[in-house]
């Protein structure tokens, strides 16, 4: 699978922008804020409909406009697709597969698998839990749609179940019936959810540790543990124990939404321990990991986009993920760097066929092929 064609108006800082792509290597060269990683959001977005840096729609319109429209053409197991995306201020967002309108936005999620590694990643480190469950989440969500469903339900029934213990603190009579209700929606899909969690996780661990071993050169060693309760009890007992203190917290205490996954190098936990070059190349080796393991699933290669890797790491690290990625085993590939001559250098090393893209203000300026 690859994108043959992208086009964008008023996405962030690009105001237009028609542009066509190799199957290979495609990259972007430009300063600081003149729109490369704007690129490379604007092809995450045609596949899981959302942006991965803005929460809200309405914050990828550029400010001085009224509208944004993402259009991009896909060659898919020998088939073209059309994706379209047009959002308007103050109004829901239009998704479109060969012109026909999705439903629901959670039947275009893994139609496009892609596999983004961004700075921004360093918040899987560095921030709470729920960094690294929405990790979880949008892998499995790519190639499990029952997945998503019962997630998106999940988190529903939890929120229903918080509401009512609420009202219960406010001084509505204790009602364990109708908390029973929602106990036992919970326990199904909760159920359901820490089981693929744990599945994925388990054989995600050994390929993501082969990727770190070979960029580091053997000598490190890390580890990826799922953190849960259910290890150890079933869900439905951990609400039966937890209903008192439920009650008194006037929130939901247990469950999967309370999931997390312990980082380590060594035996040490890498946010403590780990220095920037590190911590880097944790994440690379998590994200291609993931990349082999979409990849196995969907039966084609996922779109690779690598936002500013380069940075921070060692010349070996760098050189042992350039060696990776020029593998056969990758598809399409887009790269975003500040250096053009470092760039070069580093793309004349992978012997694929490229095209370097020079980004100014939100614009193409010159094609280099």
């Amino acid at each position: 699978m690859h994108l043959e064609k992208l086009s964008l108006l008023n996405y962030k800082n690009i105001l237009d922008l028609e542009v066509n792509f190799t199957p290979k290597i495609n990259c972007f060269i430009g300063n600081n804020g003149m729109g490369k990683t704007n690129l490379l959001d604007a092809v995450y977005y045609l596949s899981f409909c959302k942006s991965y840096f803005s929460v809200s729609d309405q914050q990828n319109i550029n400010h001085e406009e009224q509208f944004m429209v993402l259009e991009g053409t896909y060659k898919r197991k020998e088939l073209s697709e059309l994706v379209y995306c047009g959002v308007k201020r103050g109004q829901k967002k239009n998704f479109k597969r060969n012109k026909k309108e999705y439903k629901k936005l959670s039947e275009h999620i893994g139609l496009l698998p892609i596999v983004m590694v961004s700075p921004a990643d360093a918040s899987l480190i560095t921030d709470g839990s729920e960094e690294r469950r929405r990790y979880m989440d949008s892998v499995i969500s790519q190639y499990d749609r029952k997945y998503l469903e019962d997630l998106i339900r999940y988190n529903r029934v939890l929120q229903q179940r918080n509401k009512l213990l609420k009202d219960f603190g406010a001084g509505t009579k204790f009602d364990e019936d109708t908390l029973s209700i929602w106990d036992e929606q919970m326990i199904v899909l909760g159920t359901s959810i820490y089981e693929k969690r744990k599945d994925f996780l388990n054989k995600l661990m050994p390929v993501f540790q082969d990727y770190y071993q070979t960029i580091s050169l053997g000598n490190e060693r890390v580890n990826l543990d799922y953190k849960s309760l259910l290890h150890e009890n079933s869900l439905r007992d951990l609400l039966v124990n937890a209903r008192w203190k439920d009650q008194v917290s006037q929130y939901t205490t247990v469950g999967i939404h309370k999931d997390d996954l312990e980082l380590t190098l060594g035996t040490y936990p890498i946010k403590k321990m780990g220095s920037q070059g590190q911590q880097k190349t944790y994440l690379i080796a998590l994200k291609l990991a993931q990349f082999d393991f979409i990849k196995q699933i969907a039966g084609f290669n996922p779109i690779l986009l690598l936002d500013d890797i380069f940075d921070k790491l060692d010349s070996q690290r760098v050189e042992q993920i350039v060696k990776l990625v020029s593998e056969d085993r990758f598809g399409q590939i887009f790269i975003s760097d500040t250096n053009r001559d470092h760039l070069k250098e580093i793309l004349s090393g992978m012997g694929q066929e490229y095209q370097l893209f020079v980004i100014d203000k939100g614009a193409i300026v010159s094609e280099i092929k």
